[in-house]
């Protein structure tokens, strides 16, 4: 069966850290670039960042850079986005996406993504 976990989500104090995983199941990810996306209450969903299939670029948004980092394991067939400094209106439900050889580059949120993850919460509050 084809799926992306996420996993690592939970509450955090303002300024502090986390971890998601993405894991793939049924596929090689190695072709795929990992595309982060997240959505906050009451908002549209937005692109965080992604990383190549190819040769491990990133690309973020302006609002998650310097902040988050995006990395990815092909042995382990998972993705990462590391997050620090965490402020309140990061609280939202983030998922993971896979896009066929897909590069890093602006405009990456707006492809069609091949597969999607069910999302993992995320809450920063003290």
């Amino acid at each position: 069966q084809v799926q992306l976990v996420e996993s690592g989500g939970g509450l955090v104090q303002p300024g502090g850290s986390l971890r998601l995983s993405c894991a793939a199941s049924g596929f090689t990810l190695d072709y795929y670039a990992i595309v982060w996306f997240r959505q906050a209450p009451g908002k549209e969903r937005e692109g965080v960042g992604c990383i190549s299939s190819s040769d491990g670029s990133t690309y973020y948004a302006d609002s998650v850079k310097g902040r988050f980092t995006i990395s990815r394991d092909n042995a382990k067939n998972t993705g990462y986005l590391q997050m620090n400094s965490l402020k309140p209106e990061d609280t939202a439900v983030y998922y993971c996406a896979a896009d066929w050889g897909a590069s890093a580059a602006p405009g990456f949120d707006g492809r069609t993504m091949d597969y999607w993850g069910k999302g993992t919460l995320v809450t920063v509050s003290s």
